[in-house]
């Protein structure tokens, strides 16, 4: 498998603050490790020239993007429809709410469409996932 053959994009919403964003990221980034392909990882621990142990990252491309409310929530709509590609959403609930019981209780008592999304990473063969985000901005820190 090649670099270039999968990626992993993040999308971020533009009205998301960036403290906001690098949690966004951060928790959805164990998700998609945790539930993605044995693909997904380079080698797993990297030694360096003084028998220090470095974990290993992903061997595919990591970018992260930002887009519109509407159009976060049209892309993790289409990228579900398609069984190739892994995705993780971070509803807004995510944000408010404080234990994991008080997460599933929030969602589960919610409508698709009632959920305002903050963020979401896909992760899959990189020409499903360019149909998908291939005109997202690169999210940068604003300043």
């Amino acid at each position: 498998m090649k670099y270039e053959d999968k990626k992993i994009v993040g999308i971020i919403a533009t009205n998301v603050e960036p403290t906001v964003a690098l949690n966004v990221i951060g928790h959805l980034s164990i998700a998609i490790g945790k539930y993605s392909d044995g693909e997904i990882m380079g080698k797993p621990i990297i030694m360096d020239k003084s028998n220090i142990n470095h974990l290993g990252i992903s061997r595919f491309p990591f970018i992260v993007t930002k887009v519109k409310v509407g159009k976060l929530k049209a892309a993790i709509d289409k990228a579900k429809e398609n069984p190739n590609l892994l995705v993780a959403d971070y509803p807004r609930d995510m944000l408010d709410t404080r234990t994991d019981d008080e997460l599933v209780t929030s969602i589960h008592n919610k409508e698709n469409e009632q959920l305002e999304y903050l963020g979401a990473i896909i992760y899959g063969n990189t020409e499903e996932v360019d149909k998908i985000t291939g005109k997202f901005q690169l999210w940068k820190l604003e300043q």
